[in-house]
């Protein structure tokens, strides 16, 4: 499944893995090596949603979407061994390649299918 900054009509994503149990979400990308795959981490209802970069050893960038997959915060370069909360409740957070919020030039306000 691709992920797609629908407003931009842009790719982000084209491997993707999703995410809705608990420890699916917990572990994310831990101890795993930079790769090409983007995963959807989905969250029964709109919270803050906190993230940890605790084992992951590459920055990453994320997109924190609305249950209509409207972004509503973002966060590029988020670093090894830190921690973010989003601003706003969100249902989803995107894990996406170092980099791809700028090359995709995607905004808060866009609209992202997946």
């Amino acid at each position: 499944m691709a992920i797609k900054n629908i407003s931009k009509n842009k790719i982000m994503a084209k491997n993707t893995e999703f995410c809705d149990d608990i420890l699916s979400k917990f572990i994310g990308l831990m101890f795993s090596r930079p790769q090409k795959k983007a995963l959807i981490l989905k969250f029964n209802q709109e919270e803050n949603i906190s993230l940890h970069m605790v084992f992951v050893f590459y920055p990453i960038d994320v997109l924190f979407l609305s249950k209509n997959k409207i972004v509503i915060d973002k966060k590029e370069n988020f670093r090894p061994f830190t921690f973010y909360k989003s601003k706003k409740k969100a249902m989803y957070a995107i894990e996406l390649l170092n980099g791809t919020i700028k090359k995709t030039k995607t905004e808060i306000g866009d609209r992202i299918g997946f």
